[in-house]
């Protein structure tokens, strides 16, 4: 029986089988040929993503009415996973795209800005960025300093954002801003922004150990006039908006973990049957068998707690501590399950050649992005203990 085959989802629809193996024939023939091509030379993998799109695959939470696939959390949990599987990167971009900058336009924007904006992103003709974390304000979300100064009709924006997914290939971006700096979160709002609007810079392209693939770069805004309509929502509700966009960006990153750790698994039981030692497989050594069991199982439990919060969000209810358990302990447990599978590989998993090495490298964003684990820790807490 094939391994992905083995691991339990709960309740997959027909449809949701389909959506499953569609994505996983999708990444073993058009992405797995080409994954080292792209991870040497940090390349955006552009032809890809037009290709996702045209499946449907960039627009997965964005109704018909808009050009998207009308399909929920759980839906996109599973592309998520399947791609994270071969290439953690074109996972994040996946992850970032549908989850970030469109789903940010598709739950708070208005009418004229969905009909507008959706159907270029859910088709994949347009890739979204989304702009919130700042070179003084990574974990401290509340504290960026980029403003938005109210003129007559258009804003005027200065400040910057570092480490933002699709910087450059992006088209379309949600940013937040100040526009009150005497109401502190309540003094924060989004604007979307366009390529091409004058003072709107891609700056510095990060040179990344991992995710290579995915574009991660500087946004500077220098004098940046963003007319009044594009506000999304009211004056000073950017940052409980972006929270929102958090959550579900936390299930996603939890879904890249446990395809990622899918991923390293599967390639290490196939070595470890494969390779010799003492006139012994690797698999017929306790040590190797006790290191299996123990990451199956912690896989299957990330599993269970990553689709348990898309199933909450998916049915409209509270996911903020559920969100941050998947994603704390699914990164965690793909951290954990990348190093042991080098260590089953030994010398061999320290070489290019070999595909865990890049499992190695890409998974320590998952412990980075859409708030630190440590940050995981202090939401859980905070809902565990408020009144």
């Amino acid at each position: 029986m094939d391994q992905a085959e083995m691991s339990f989802v709960p309740h997959l629809s027909e449809n949701q089988k389909i959506i499953r193996n569609t994505v996983r024939d999708f990444a073993k023939n058009n992405i797995l040929p080409v994954i080292m091509k792209y991870d040497d030379s940090g390349e955006f993998p552009m032809e890809i993503m037009k290709q996702l799109g045209e499946l449907g695959f960039l627009g997965v939470l964005v109704p018909e009415e808009h050009g998207g696939a009308g399909l929920g959390s759980t839906d996109l949990v599973i592309i998520i996973e399947e791609l994270a599987k071969v290439d953690p990167s074109v996972a994040l971009s996946v992850a970032a795209h549908n989850g970030l900058c469109t789903n940010h336009i598709n739950m708070f924007g208005n009418k004229i800005q969905k009909e507008k904006y959706l159907p270029f992103l859910a088709s994949g003709k347009k890739i979204g960025a989304w702009g919130l974390t700042e070179s003084h304000s990574g974990s401290d979300a509340a504290g960026l300093k980029s403003t938005a100064e109210k003129k007559d009709n258009y804003y005027l924006l200065n400040g910057g954002k570092t480490f933002t997914t699709h910087g450059t290939v992006g088209e379309i971006a949600v940013v937040m801003a100040i526009t009150d700096k005497t109401q502190k979160t309540k003094g924060i709002s989004a604007f979307i922004l366009e390529k091409g609007m004058e003072g709107f810079i891609a700056g510095k392209k990060e040179n990344k150990l991992g995710m290579r693939a995915s574009d991660t770069t500087e946004l500077i805004f220098e004098n940046c006039k963003v007319p009044i309509e594009n506000l999304i929502g009211n004056e000073g509700e950017g940052f409980i908006q972006a929270m929102k966009i958090l959550e579900g960006g936390r299930i996603s990153i939890a879904a890249l973990s446990i395809g990622l750790a899918e991923g390293c698994l599967e390639h290490a039981i196939k070595y470890s049957k494969e390779r010799k030692q003492f006139n012994t497989t690797l698999s017929e050594f306790q040590a190797i068998q006790f290191k299996i069991a123990e990451l199956a199982s912690n896989i299957e439990a990330a599993k269970l707690l990553t689709y348990k919060a898309a199933f909450l969000k998916d049915n409209g209810k509270p996911v903020t501590k559920e969100a941050a358990m998947a994603k704390l302990f699914a990164s965690e447990v793909a951290e954990k399950t990348s190093s042991e599978a080098v260590q089953i590989f030994g010398g061999y998993g320290f070489i290019k050649d070999y595909p865990v090495e890049k499992y190695y490298r890409d998974v320590k964003l998952c412990t980075i992005g859409e708030g630190t684990s440590e940050i995981q820790r202090i939401v859980i807490a905070r809902e565990l203990l408020k009144d």
